[in-house]
């Protein structure tokens, strides 16, 4: 198998991780806002979900064409349009004066972010070879904590200073430019780091996809580690705000660490672990992801369960955990890449991101809001009140995200132990 360095790699990677940088800095504005913006539009947790479940079908519907089409032509234009696209609605987003606005706002922000995943994941596949693609992906998927820490830290600062609308607009100026450097991209030789293992594509490429056990063992996983991540990240602030007392800009720094900082860790140091692993032992890398998210769930747990006011406990135990869930990126992408012909890559991606999102994040924000007011009426109706006090909000929201998040974390861990089993064979089948 030929291993070519192809000249301006490491400046095209740069690129792909600034992309993926905005694509998570963008996505996570709404959560960093939920509280101011819940209170003006008069939105319950249920509707607040609604709001990233909205998001995360469209994003999941638009994928499986842009994948397509990520396969036939230039990755680099794809993904230029793509960032305009979600650059120029996150900045619309500042001007809505309803809830429908700021849906309709983040919807366009979804098809233009739906671009994102299948061409980067594509691209990096052609520019590495096996034994480095998880330290590669490990560096592109830094965009996704960089990007949350970037948003719940200066998100928070700036809405708490400036009013919840600035920054969406502040967002939209370096997409803007990013968009233009995506754009003048040089298009990776496709299948380069394959060329032995190409033969001729027949038939349909999503039976082909589907047809790869591991690659479903792959989406399962990802329905469950997705439901779990949009409900944290959803939700993480509002429930800093609420049980715990913070103020916006607070609950913006706590999260920016638990949901970005780890991930500095958890991708850099997961990925040298995770091809190491690989080197020695094919299963190696699905098998420290399992690992990982099993540990991962308790610490969750006990971390959304501490006492009001137990913020450093609280701090501590959910940076543990979530430092654990980011190795499920380095184990899995790279997984997908080997066991997929180089030339189906970007569909593959849009394929899992499909299941992953319409199963799994589409869910994971409307179930956890539609629990939080389930058990906040439980709350009320425990305590004998005939009005929905703050107290029985804080409550419903923090049993609701314990029960979700860890179980969907532990529900990730097994699966993979299940994907680790179907690799090795699907895997020497491409």
């Amino acid at each position: 198998m030929r291993s070519t360095v192809q000249k301006g790699t490491a400046y095209t990677l740069f690129v792909l991780f600034l992309i993926n940088f905005l694509n998570f800095f963008d996505r996570a504005l709404p959560g960093v806002v939920l509280e101011p913006l819940r209170k003006e539009f008069g939105l319950s947790d249920t509707m607040s979900g609604l709001l990233g479940t909205a998001f995360i079908l469209v994003y999941a519907i638009a994928g499986i064409p842009l994948g397509r089409l990520a396969d036939r032509l230039r990755r680099g234009k794809i993904l230029g349009a793509g960032v305009a696209a979600w650059s120029v609605f996150t900045g619309a987003a500042a001007y809505v004066t309803s809830f429908p606005g700021l849906l309709l706002a983040r919807l366009g922000v979804g098809v233009g972010e739906a671009s994102c995943a299948p061409a980067a994941n594509s691209m990096i596949g052609d520019l590495y070879p096996s034994h480095r693609r998880a330290r590669a992906l490990g560096l592109f998927m830094l965009g996704l904590p960089l990007g949350s820490l970037a948003c719940f830290a200066l998100g928070g600062w700036i809405a708490q200073s400036y009013g919840w609308r600035a920054p969406f607009l502040v967002a939209m100026v370096p997409g803007l430019i990013v968009a233009v450097l995506a754009w003048r991209l040089v298009e990776p030789q496709r299948g380069l780091q394959d060329k032995a293992a190409l033969a001729p594509l027949t038939g349909n490429p999503f039976k082909q996809i589907l047809s790869i056990q591991t690659v479903w063992w792959i989406i399962v996983s990802g329905a469950a580690i997705n439901f779990a991540a949009y409900s944290l990240n959803t939700f993480l602030p509002a429930l800093l705000v609420r049980v715990h007392g913070l103020n916006i800009a607070q609950a913006g720094g706590i999260s920016s660490l638990v949901l970005g900082a780890t991930g500095l860790i958890g991708l850099t140091l997961g990925g040298m672990l995770a091809d190491k692993l690989h080197q020695a032992f094919p299963r190696g890398r699905l098998l420290c992801g399992a690992v990982a998210l099993l540990i991962a769930a308790p610490l969750l747990w006990l971390g959304l369960t501490q006492p009001k006011g137990a913020v450093t406990a609280l701090t501590l135990l959910l940076c543990g955990g979530w430092l654990l869930y980011f190795l499920y990126f380095v184990t899995v992408y790279p997984a997908i890449q080997d066991v997929v012909d180089a030339r189906l890559r970007a569909t593959a991606m849009a394929v899992y991101f499909f299941f992953q999102y319409v199963l799994g994040g589409a869910v994971g924000s409307l179930v956890t809001g539609a629990l939080s007011d389930h058990f906040a009426k439980a709350a009320m109706s425990a305590a004998g009140a005939t009005a929905m006090a703050p107290a029985f909000i804080a409550q419903g929201l923090q049993q609701s995200l314990a029960l979700a998040v860890p179980v969907a974390i532990a529900l990730t861990g097994l699966v993979l132990l299940l994907a680790a089993r179907s690799f090795v064979a699907d895997a020497a089948k491409r």
